[in-house]
């Protein structure tokens, strides 16, 4: 039987084991996969513990995971555009992603193009969820344009890094956030061309110092709690920001009326559900992101690749911040 990486309960990172499960033949509309590479998401960590978030988390015992690339196996009565043998990535529910093998709603897989016949599953599977995230929010929450002046916090991070990459390429001026030298020096390396490190630096002061003075066009906010209110003092009039995750908690909540004394400012909490959620949305987000890892303007810095037997491992990781880029889980190894 195949192996998966299970919850019977929420709580701390322990509460993953790595056990059998029963995959039946696939559905209506369902293929089954065999998982080559799966990725780990800050979001799982959310899951696992059982924090508020937009996905909800089916009954247990479940199989966490939203992020994977692997191989067509099976396909179930009714689909059509998928084979067995099809190359393959998804990145949105249902979850079941921390598995050898499981099956998936062809609604929301990808076939990978030729173009990317050498990229490795690797890469792939760590750039499905964050690179169509990164896509939503660059190209359609805010349009980024070349002069744009952008905010990114942990700009070293899995989605950070990509956000750097892309907003570069779209010409725009990136001002990253980060925790430590080292990881000041991937940021650099992404694109960012101005990087403050938390307790050695301001980052509205930079962002002040960049703008002369007017503030950015965008924050792309991800820590929460201890950066969102000042977050808000580094937008220009008429500014967004995109407060799409909250490492550090959520944020406190925010007047409405204050957003329009600070400069008629714009607030959001994207979700990728809602930017990807018809059919023809994934498939354009999906052939974007693909275009840009063809060209090989965007690319995630797997970091760190683990056996899919040790999730609880990289969850403990990823938590205490201990990683940089993305990580990644070997079904097989």
């Amino acid at each position: 039987m195949p192996m998966a990486a299970v919850i019977h309960e929420k709580g701390a990172p322990d509460v993953l084991r790595w056990e059998s499960i029963d995959v039946p033949a696939p559905g209506p509309g369902e293929v089954q996969l065999r998982n080559e590479a799966v990725g780990l998401n800050f979001v799982d960590t959310y899951h696992r513990r059982g924090i508020p978030h937009p996905w909800p988390v089916p009954p247990l015992p479940v199989v966490l995971g939203f992020e994977g690339a692997g191989r067509v196996e099976a396909v179930g009565p009714g689909v059509s555009g998928f084979s067995a043998g099809d190359r393959v990535a998804y990145a949105l529910p249902p979850h079941g992603a921390y598995s050898q093998v499981r099956n998936y709603p062809t609604a929301n897989l990808l076939k990978v193009p030729a173009s990317l016949d050498h990229l490795d599953d690797r890469i792939l599977a760590a750039s499905m969820l964050k690179g169509l995230t990164v896509q939503y929010l660059v190209r359609r929450t805010y349009r980024v344009e070349r002069g744009d002046v952008v905010l990114v916090h942990a700009a070293a991070g899995a989605t950070g890094l990509l956000l750097c990459q892309w907003a570069k390429h779209l010409g725009a001026i990136v001002i990253g956030t980060v925790s430590s030298a080292a990881k000041a020096e991937q940021a650099r390396a992404a694109g960012a061309a101005h990087v403050v490190i938390h307790g050695e630096g301001d980052f509205v002061a930079t962002v002040r110092e960049v703008t002369n003075g007017e503030g950015c066009a965008v924050v792309y906010e991800s820590i929460g709690k201890d950066t969102f209110r000042r977050s808000l003092d580094c937008l220009r009039p008429l500014g967004m920001m995109a407060s799409y995750g909250h490492a550090s908690g959520p944020p406190d909540p925010v007047d409405v009326i204050e957003l329009g004394a600070r400069g008629s400012l714009f607030l959001t909490r994207p979700a990728i559900m809602h930017y990807l959620g018809t059919r023809d949305a994934l498939e354009r987000g999906g052939e974007e992101l693909f275009d840009v890892l063809a060209q090989g303007v965007v690319r995630p810095a797997v970091n760190h690749v683990y056996p899919l037997a040790e999730a609880a491992e990289a969850h403990r990781a990823l938590e205490a911040r201990e990683t940089t880029g993305a990580t990644v889980f070997l079904p097989w190894a």
